[in-house]
């Protein structure tokens, strides 16, 4: 038998069920000598045409067609294969996420009309939005699951509602010893310290460990739902300030936020597969637009605190903060549960929990229940520092596990 016929039978019966998984055809190379002016070249499946081309070198190229032979050789057709191409390219597109972030931050800055139309009426939809992205990527299974380790789900609320409030005490009362800022500034940084924990922590795990999101999910959940009489217990402490919270007003976001799309995604996926399979592609694009509005709308919006006199100050011990916080969540994780098999997704996971938590409540309350406007300040500027570094994370943690 030829060489020709050699390499054929071997690439064809060997190398072609793999490679038509990806293709229709298939080509390569042989020398051709002087003692060797023809080929005999024997090909199977016999829905298979070839072409050849003279020269220095023989060049075959054989084309299959999957007819009778669909169940033994999957070949894909072209306009599939366009078709996946261009599914990838939009299921990529996560990978932008912090330099768009980045260009959002830049462009609230440079022209804050651009996102000062998105107010906070449409951050609720916006955030439920990134929960639906979620749920349509997860299984009832996954949220079962992540109920099996309430070691890990009080180890998050530790990091939210302790560990946080202490680097808050710390970096407030810095502020004013230290740096000599006015007391207001130090009580909005501990305000921000006390709240809950953010919705974006949880799209941010989706991001770098998929099979975490159920997780990040219920812990800030948990954290959210007890905010509601945690947050004015640790203003009190901290503070010395009762703050009223609107217990049903924060259930209600729960349950439109977080419950709500999380659910309509996960019976989605149930009962409509091939519709998810349709949509899940234009999802990732979708989702990195909606958080760019999210980081760049407060900051936009709020640029007159951002750019007071104290606030390249403020802005560094807020930065400090929640590098502190995000540094904490991971090596205390570290610590406790080194021995799990996902150790290190486990501190990806506490990490984000920790250092980044729901500003827009503080803001919220800063700006409803303290009567100076410098209390909003520490809050207004963690919601763009907290998200900047977050999706930072996202980006060096993802090309560490590649």
């Amino acid at each position: 038998m030829s060489t020709a016929n050699n390499n054929l039978q071997l690439l064809h019966l060997r190398h072609l069920q793999i490679q038509c998984h990806r293709c229709s055809s298939f080509s390569f190379s042989c020398p051709r000598s002087s003692s060797q002016s023809s080929y005999s070249l024997s090909l199977f499946p016999s829905k298979c045409s070839i072409s050849l081309s003279g020269g220095s070198s023989c060049n075959v190229v054989v084309k299959c067609v999957p007819k009778d032979f669909e169940s033994e050789f999957n070949v894909v057709p072209e306009e599939v294969e366009k078709t996946e191409d261009i599914s990838n390219i939009l299921s990529k597109a996560n990978s932008f996420l912090p330099h768009v972030v980045l260009a959002s931050t830049l462009l609230a800055l440079a022209y804050p009309p651009s996102f000062t139309w998105f107010t906070n009426r449409y951050y609720a939809p916006a955030l439920g939005f990134l929960m639906f992205a979620v749920g349509l990527n997860s299984s009832e299974k996954d949220f079962l699951e992540a109920f099996k380790r309430p070691a890990a789900i009080f180890a998050g609320y530790i990091g939210q509602f302790v560990v946080k409030p202490l680097l808050g005490f710390i970096f407030g009362t810095i502020a004013v010893t230290v740096f000599g800022l006015p007391t207001p500034v130090g009580a909005g940084i501990m305000l921000t310290s006390c709240v809950s924990g953010a919705q974006l922590s949880n799209y941010a795990t989706f991001l770098t460990d998929p099979q975490m999101a159920p997780l990040s999910i219920v812990m800030t959940s948990l954290s959210t739902a007890s905010a509601t009489f945690v947050t004015p217990l640790l203003s009190l402490l901290l503070i010395g300030k009762r703050l009223p919270v609107d217990v049903k007003g924060m259930m209600t976001s729960i349950m439109q936020i977080v419950v709500a799309p999380i659910a309509t995604g996960l019976l989605l996926n149930r009962l409509f597969p091939k519709v998810c399979k349709a949509i899940r592609p234009f999802l990732p694009p979708l989702s990195v637009f909606v958080t760019s509005l999210c980081v760049g709308a407060p900051l936009a919006i709020n640029i007159n605190a951002v750019m007071s006199p104290f606030g390249l100050t403020i802005l560094l011990l807020v930065t400090m903060f929640h590098l502190s916080a995000f540094v904490a969540g991971y090596v205390m994780s570290g610590l406790v549960f080194h021995n799990a098999p996902d150790a290190k997704a486990l501190q990806r996971t506490l990490s984000y929990e920790t250092g980044m938590q729901s500003s827009l409540l503080g803001l919220a309350l800063a700006n409803r229940f303290f009567e100076d406007p410098v209390v909003g300040v520490p809050p207004a500027i963690s919601t763009v520092m907290m998200s900047l570094m977050g999706f930072s994370l996202v980006m060096l943690w993802a090309k560490k596990k590649k």
